[in-house]
């Protein structure tokens, strides 16, 4: 990884990019610490810290600490993530959206993305007056009146919006894949404080209640390299189908005939279905945290991040993401054609349907276990932080889900660094 990110700061344009992306990381990153006005931010901060295993302590740590601080950016991502969603599956139940999606071409996507736009919009003024009840809930504040909730609603849905706009300037004149950035650095910010804490927790007395044995921390610390190790290995792992071209005369010269390989990744569909996941897994939790609901409510009780109805939906949820987004980005029918069109084929099956359904039949196995292996690397960090009464590890379900999505993103960042240097140092027939 650092040995790509030198080989791509020595070429000019990737320099640039870099360097721009960087740019909004910062300018995302300072708008984390304007407050939204007439809110108590300290009495707010104070209720996080002492609440740090609820269900809003996720939406704390994909804002990077702004949800807990009331900051222009504090429903960060989440209005987009959800509308992404929506929209996607929207595109699969309405036979017109399914067509401008696939048979648009770039206008198509583009009408996709300004429908997304407006969706996330709709989405952050609901997340934005469901924050505002919950602190006005909370007493948190200073003020009353339409005036003042008019200016916190709009300015929560605001902040969403720009942050969806800084995320489609990384994805145009970025490295890429913006919105994953984004929250990559909300997830990285946090990184710090958290070591920072697990060594105040380390050195505590034996009888507070925020004690952590020193065995404890080594132990969290070699699990999150093993998991790191294993995400890095897997990301990498791919079947691979062998494909025969045939041998073909065009004009004077004879072509074809070499043995090759159709790769398949196992983990195709990268962290989003965990990011997708996360996202629903948490709404009935959401919706009574954010109406006003008491930690001691049966929905906090049985849907929170370390409760085991939400480990199973947590788990159901990956294993159905993770199909949506190889049905997505992987069509066996379109690739069976192009094998055929091109005079290739599959040792042992006829070129057309039947490599097609072959071809299905090993995208959905390779699925499965991808989609399996993904959930048990998130679902058991929940189990552990369910069985332990220990105080110390009430946010450990949180902890895996931000060790997969910030490692999952960085292995996506490098790897499209690393295509766009090929691509710039690809030499023609010309040279």
């Amino acid at each position: 990884m650092i040995q790509t990110l030198k080989n791509a700061w020595k070429i000019e344009d990737l320099r640039r990019k870099i360097l721009f992306t960087l740019l909004i990381i910062l300018l995302y990153r300072i708008g984390n610490a304007i407050p939204v006005p007439y809110i108590d931010r300290a009495a707010l901060t104070s209720y996080f810290e002492s609440n740090q295993g609820n269900i809003l302590g996720l939406y704390n740590m994909m804002s990077g600490g702004a949800f807990s601080q009331a900051t222009i950016f504090a429903l960060s991502i989440q209005p987009y993530i959800n509308a992404s969603i929506i929209i996607q599956l929207l595109c699969i139940a309405i036979p017109a959206l399914e067509r401008l999606s696939k048979e648009g071409g770039e206008e198509g996507r583009k009408k996709i993305a300004s429908i997304t736009r407006y969706a996330t919009v709709g989405i952050g003024l609901l997340m934005g007056f469901a924050y505002y009840m919950l602190i006005k809930n909370w007493g948190l504040i200073r003020g009353e009146g339409f005036w003042v909730a008019i200016v916190i609603i709009l300015t929560f849905t605001s902040g969403s919006a720009l942050i969806m706009w800084l995320g489609e300037q990384i994805t145009e004149f970025g490295i890429g894949n913006g919105i994953s950035m984004i929250l990559f650095a909300s997830i990285m910010a946090r990184l710090p404080r958290t070591v920072l804490q697990t060594i105040q927790n380390v050195g505590r007395p034996a009888d507070d209640p925020n004690h952590l044995a020193w065995w404890i921390a080594v132990l969290m610390f070699l699990g999150a390299l093993a998991i790191i190790v294993l995400i890095v290995y897997v990301n990498d792992a791919e079947r691979r189908l062998p494909v025969q071209y045939a041998k073909r005369v065009v004009g004077r010269k004879m072509y074809g005939g070499q043995s090759t390989f159709l790769p398949m990744k196992v983990n195709m569909s990268g962290v989003m279905p965990i990011i997708f996941a996360s996202s629903i897994g948490t709404l009935p939790a959401t919706i009574a945290g954010l109406a006003g609901a008491s930690q001691d409510s049966w929905v906090n009780t049985w849907f929170g991040n370390s409760s085991i109805p939400y480990a199973i939906i947590y788990f159901l949820l990956i294993i159905f993401f993770a199909y949506f987004y190889s049905t997505i980005q992987f069509n066996p029918i379109e690739v069976s054609n192009n094998l055929k069109k091109n005079g290739g084929y599959i040792p042992g099956f006829r070129p057309g349907k039947p490599t097609s359904e072959f071809i299905q039949k090993v995208l959905n196995k390779i699925t499965l276990f991808g989609a399996i292996y993904l959930g048990i690397i998130a679902v058991t960090p929940i189990l552990i932080s369910h069985f332990s009464n220990a105080a110390q590890l009430t946010g450990l379900s949180l902890g895996g889900t931000s060790i997969m999505i910030a490692v999952g993103v960085a292995l996506e960042t490098v790897r499209a660094l690393e295509a766009q240097m090929l691509m710039r140092n690809y030499k023609g027939f010309l040279d």
